[in-house]
């Protein structure tokens, strides 16, 4: 269900020192950035930086509402219900036994 992490988002405390750190010193393609954040590919996945915001994991299936149903079946506890993002994707929030928080995304085809 779960095809591969698409996006892992980074907090940090200063976007413009970690954008060129990441572009300029590790040498990572930057692929967008706007006035909060910024992202680069990491072999196809999506390295993103964003500042006063906690680190996310997004992990890519195929349809939310369908992963959401499946896994809330099986006992996951979702923080949110799918919904549609602005930017295009649609999500869906869980935690793991520990607390860890990942975000199911899908995008229309």
């Amino acid at each position: 269900m779960i095809k591969k992490v698409q996006n892992i988002t980074f907090q940090v405390s200063d976007l413009k020192r970690a954008v060129e750190f990441y572009e300029n010193v590790l040498g990572l393609k930057k692929t967008g950035e706007w006035g909060n954040y910024a992202i680069f590919d990491v072999g196809g996945v999506e390295l993103a930086l964003q500042p006063n915001r906690r680190s996310l994991i997004f992990l890519l299936v195929d349809d939310v509402d369908e992963a959401y149903k499946t896994f809330k079946e099986k006992g996951v506890k979702f923080v949110t219900e799918p919904k549609d993002q602005y930017w295009g994707g649609r999500t869906a929030e869980f935690a793991d036994p520990d607390e860890n928080k990942f975000i199911l995304v899908s995008f229309k085809k």
